[in-house]
């Protein structure tokens, strides 16, 4: 590697390890990239910027983002989780099984982990905990189970990774859904046989007109996700339209319907909504530097022939980028990973044959794992805070649950035809 190209590197590793913010340091790293080492005229830098965030791709995440936002504030998020405890209650474990059930059906609307351990983590927990579950089991489930935030569509690292790849987002969302599945039973059945040999207590049966009536209070919330992906795959409106048909949806059922929401509330959810976008979106753009630095250098095709110059198997590359997201998502958040990475890895993607689609789950899986590992995981310390126990307390909780989802990882990794199962059988995808 060339001198200047170590001192970026430095620079930039530098950056991330300090106290400045994420975005700063990703700007001002390409930057001095583009302007010092490439020459580039500084204007292009402020083209580069517009560029960045004049994509129509973008507006889905924004709205997703409000979308998750109505529903924390009303009480979609609420009767969500009755309707899950009411479905598994009754079983062992049944309350921490509805735990998970409940991140799925958030997870299916919100597309952020970070939202669903807050939205759901932040009640559940208190609530295993008041009903006899172990804190340690508590806090460990309900920190990792919010990965299905991000795995089950809508998904804003997967909306990222389509834009960045050109893959179809729609065909793309649909690869979520069969991992999504895999983790919540994985996690469930852990849930089922520890709480059974613990003998953590248990609901009464739901009789057929106790489960109707939960139902009939919760089908208004329950509705939101049939009409994301009804909408989205029968044609009748794109994702970008599902997500602002999502939001208009979840604001008239929270006001008029349920009337948890108050008009007064809407400017609350809409600037909360904003700083959350913002800071997003100055993620996007100052990636987007640091991307335009690296496609001047040719960096990804540097990497490619020098990976592909060393591993002849697509098992062993698989095996080592797992690894290597493994440990990037201890470091790094989804979305500047999601947007670095990806440009990197899409040229030894075609070499070693391996699928777009399929490695872009792949991704997503991994770097979700990385919310909830140190040290920087933003699961820990939400969760961490709900309780009052430190860092390494709560690590050790997430143990048994992190090994879980690496061997979900690790199955869906050498198992392609699983994660595509759904786009071709829908789309007619070839891969």
């Amino acid at each position: 590697m060339e001198t200047h190209h170590l001192l970026i590197l430095a620079l930039l590793l530098g950056g991330l390890a300090s106290t400045i913010p994420v975005f700063m340091a990703l700007f001002f790293t390409g930057m001095v990239g583009l302007v010092w080492v490439v020459g580039v005229d500084p204007k292009i830098v402020i083209e580069i910027l517009y560029r960045s965030m004049d994509k129509f791709a973008l507006i889905v995440v924004l709205f997703f983002v409000l979308c998750g936002n109505i529903m924390t504030t009303g009480s979609i998020v609420q009767k969500l989780i009755k309707t899950a405890n009411t479905m598994v209650g009754f079983l062992p474990g049944g309350l921490a099984m509805a735990g998970v059930l409940a991140c799925g059906f958030f997870g299916a609307i919100s597309g952020s982990t970070v939202a669903t351990v807050v939205a759901i983590g932040g009640f559940m927990i208190p609530a295993l905990i008041e009903n006899g579950y172990d804190e340690s089991f508590s806090v460990g489930l309900m920190t990792t189970a919010p990965i299905l935030g991000i795995v089950i569509p809508p998904s804003i690292s997967m909306i990222l990774y389509s834009m960045v790849s050109n893959d179809s987002l729609e065909a793309l969302f649909l690869t979520g859904f069969i991992p999504g599945m895999l983790i919540m039973g994985g996690m469930s059945a852990y849930a089922f046989f520890f709480s059974k040999k613990k003998g953590y207590p248990t609901l009464n049966r739901p009789t057929f007109k106790e489960l109707a009536a939960v139902l009939k209070e919760s089908i208004w919330a329950l509705l939101l996700p049939v009409i994301i992906f009804g909408g989205i795959y029968s044609g009748l409106f794109t994702a970008n339209e599902a997500a602002v048909v999502a939001c208009f949806y979840a604001f008239f059922v929270e006001i008029a319907i349920h009337g948890d929401m108050k008009v007064r509330d809407i400017k609350k959810v809409i600037v909360s909504s904003s700083v959350t976008s913002a800071t997003l979106l100055v993620i996007v753009a100052g990636a987007s530097v640091f991307g335009d630095y690296l496609t001047f250098e040719q960096i990804p095709d540097k990497i490619a022939s020098a990976v592909t110059a060393n591993i002849q198997s697509p098992w062993v590359f698989l095996l080592a980028v797992n690894v290597l997201l493994l440990v990037i998502g201890m470091f790094m958040d989804i979305i500047s990973a999601t947007l670095i990475l990806t440009p990197i890895f899409l040229p030894l993607l075609s070499r070693f044959g391996i699928d777009t689609m399929h490695f872009g789950l792949l991704m997503t899986i991994n770097l979700g794992i990385g919310y909830c590992t140190p040290p920087l995981g933003v699961c820990l310390y939400i969760t961490g805070a709900v309780v009052d126990r430190d860092l390494l307390y709560v690590t050790r909780a997430v143990l048994p649950f992190f090994v879980i989802q690496v061997i979900i990882l690790f199955i869906l990794t050498y198992w392609s035809d699983l994660v595509l199962l759904l786009p071709r059988l829908v789309y007619g995808y070839g891969g």
